[in-house]
C-alpha cells in the first residue's frame, strides 16, 4: 500500500485570500432557498455559512484536473487518491458578517491523517480558515473545513445505504435536491467538482448511485431552516456548529 506519510509536510501551510461581501452573490442565494425578492441594503447581516459564497476558487480552465476540481498540489497537499469529498465542519462565529464588508481569510493546513477503513485507505485534511473584517482584529468567523480523500471504487464496492431522516421532528422542511438545485449551488460558488451535475461520471466514474449533494447546501439549508424556526433570529456569538459528512446524500 503506497506510503503517504509525505503528505503531512503540507501541515502549517497557509494562503490569504481578500473578498467583499457584495450583494449578488445574497440575492442569487436567496433566489435558490425560494425567498421572498427584498431589498440588500449596505450593512445588512449576512446568514450564517453565506461567507460560503465569497472567496470562491478561480482556476484557470487549464489547471482543472479530471473531477472538475484544480489538480492536486499547492495549497492543498496532493493526494493521489481519486475521491474527494467535503467530510464535515465545525464553526465559530464571533461577530457577524455585513453586506459592503471588507473581509480577509486566512487559511491554514491544521492537520493531515492517513487511516485505512472498510473502502481502502483515506486520507483526511483539516483546514482551518479565519475570516477577518476590515479594522477588526480578531476573526469574525472560525471554520474548520474537512476534507476526504478515498481510493477509487473497485469492483464488488456497495456504498452504504443512506440513512433516513428521523420522522416526528417538533419542526421540518423537505427539500428536494433536484438536479436544478445542485446545479444552482454548483454554479453560485464556482465548483466545478463533477459528482454534483454530471450524473454519467458520477455514476460511471465515481461508482456513485446518483449525483451528490454538497455538504455545504445542506449545511446551509440546516441553518437557514432553524433560524428560521427560532423567529429569524441568527447564531449567537461563539456558538458552534458541527456539520456531518454528506456522504450518501443525493438527489433524486
Amino acid at each position: 500500500m503506497t506510503n503517504l506519510s509525505h503528505l503531512r509536510q503540507w501541515i502549517g501551510r497557509s494562503e490569504t485570500l481578500n473578498d467583499e461581501i457584495t450583494r449578488a452573490p445574497v440575492r442569487a442565494l436567496s433566489a435558490m432557498l425560494d425567498l421572498p425578492e427584498t431589498e440588500i441594503p449596505e450593512g445588512m447581516r449576512l446568514p450564517p455559512l453565506w461567507h460560503w459564497l465569497y472567496f470562491l476558487p478561480a482556476h484557470r480552465q487549464s489547471e482543472l484536473g479530471p473531477d472538475g476540481h484544480a489538480r492536486r498540489g499547492g495549497f492543498l497537499p496532493p493526494v493521489p487518491l481519486q475521491r474527494r469529498m467535503w467530510a464535515g465542519g465545525q464553526f465559530e462565529f464571533h461577530a457577524p458578517l455585513r453586506v459592503g464588508d471588507q473581509v480577509k481569510r486566512v487559511s491554514t493546513i491544521d492537520d493531515v491523517a492517513i487511516k485505512d477503513g472498510r473502502t481502502g485507505r483515506l486520507v483526511f485534511v483539516k483546514v482551518r480558515h479565519e475570516l477577518f473584517r476590515g479594522g477588526h482584529t480578531g476573526p469574525a468567523i472560525t471554520e474548520f473545513h474537512d476534507i476526504v480523500y478515498r481510493e477509487a471504487k473497485r469492483p464488488g464496492d456497495a456504498e452504504p445505504a443512506p440513512t433516513p431522516a428521523q420522522a416526528g421532528a417538533p419542526w421540518q422542511r423537505n427539500v428536494e435536491p433536484d438536479d436544478v438545485l445542485l446545479f444552482h449551488y454548483s454554479a453560485m460558488t464556482f465548483n466545478g467538482h463533477r459528482i454534483h451535475y454530471d450524473r454519467d461520471y458520477v455514476t460511471k466514474v465515481e461508482g456513485y448511485p446518483g449525483l451528490v449533494v454538497h455538504g455545504p447546501l445542506i449545511a446551509t439549508l440546516l441553518i437557514w431552516c432553524d433560524a428560521r424556526r427560532r423567529a429569524g433570529k441568527l447564531l449567537a456569538s461563539s456558538s458552534k456548529l458541527f456539520v456531518p459528512r454528506s456522504t450518501g446524500n443525493r438527489s433524486a
